[in-house]
């Protein structure tokens, strides 16, 4: 049942508990993507409120708790210290400390190591509760176009070509749109093996999400790849794809192929093996796979 105005207000209001009196909570509180008007009413009275605020960059959040006139005591807790500082917060709560989380930007948890410290409080039956707000991936997918009904969240694609291509083709006959973060690092390269693996489908890319240039790319994978490539690359990228379609599922059930667990490398060294001259091997694994053979030049040449 939606709250009333006046029932909103008062859940703000009273929204601070630290559970049975005796044990701390620990507050998983979403922060601003881009837009400091994102900042919910509930999110600022919690890190006001808690002993202490655990961020995975300080120097981002202090910025975020002076203009927000949060006093709150801060401590690091990021991928290098979750260790160690994960015990320590699960001292702190032992001894009846609320304890906030936050990422760098968005809801804390989300491919980032929020999620560790979350699941150990919960394993040590801690309370935890989480503030919503912003989110990058969910942002990006209501602005895409791209079907909203089935979507599968994967995150970060890995940062080896290699490794990254099979993680693809594990997606490739799902029907589910696909969400990815990329880095501006790596997001040429990841454009080139969506294309080689999935096709050239619609996908909309957003960047800078919420803030003054905000960009949204939409259209073919292949007219994305060349907006990218010609703009100038900054912000991390949040890329939105259309699952399979019915004939591409249908495909990958009735044709066996044989270089379906292969890396774009490893399919043409194949042919190579076979007798065949480089050029000839890189045009028959385009063939193979449905795509421009300038895409399987450049990613088996790692141009």
């Amino acid at each position: 049942m939606q709250a009333t105005n006046n029932e909103s207000i008062g859940f703000v209001q009273n929204s601070f508990s630290n559970g049975d009196g005796e044990e701390g909570v620990l507050y998983l509180v979403a922060t601003p993507i881009g837009n400091l008007g994102d900042m919910t009413t509930r999110a600022i009275s919690i890190l006001k409120e808690v002993d202490m605020i655990a961020a995975e960059d300080t120097r981002q959040t202090r910025k975020l708790l002076q203009v927000f006139d949060i006093p709150t005591k801060m401590i690091s807790y990021h991928e290098h210290n979750k260790e160690h500082k994960g015990e320590y917060i699960l001292k702190q709560l032992s001894a009846g400390r609320n304890v906030a989380l936050v990422s760098d930007a968005g809801l804390p948890g989300v491919s980032d190591p929020g999620s560790d410290i979350a699941r150990l409080a919960i394993q040590a039956n801690f309370k935890v509760i989480p503030i919503p707000g912003a989110s990058a991936s969910l942002t990006s997918l209501i602005a895409s176009g791209i079907d909203t009904e089935r979507f599968l969240f994967y995150g970060f694609l890995d940062r080896h070509r290699s490794k990254r291509t099979k993680e693809l083709q594990q997606l490739k006959a799902l029907p589910f749109t696909l969400l990815f973060y990329e880095s501006p690092h790596r997001i040429k390269e990841t454009l080139q093996d969506l294309i080689a693996v999935l096709g050239d489908r619609h996908a909309s890319i957003g960047r800078e999400l919420t803030k003054k240039y905000e960009q949204f790319i939409r259209g073919p994978l292949s007219f994305c790849q060349e907006v990218i490539a010609s703009s100038k690359i900054q912000g991390e990228f949040t890329i939105v794809v259309t699952g399979a379609s019915i004939e591409e599922q249908q495909a990958e059930q009735v044709v066996a192929k044989w270089w379906s667990g292969l890396t774009i490398e490893e399919h043409v060294n194949k042919y190579i093996e076979q007798g065949e001259a480089s050029g000839d091997a890189i045009k028959q694994v385009a063939k193979d796979r449905g795509v421009q053979k300038r895409t399987i030049y450049q990613q088996y040449h790692n141009i």
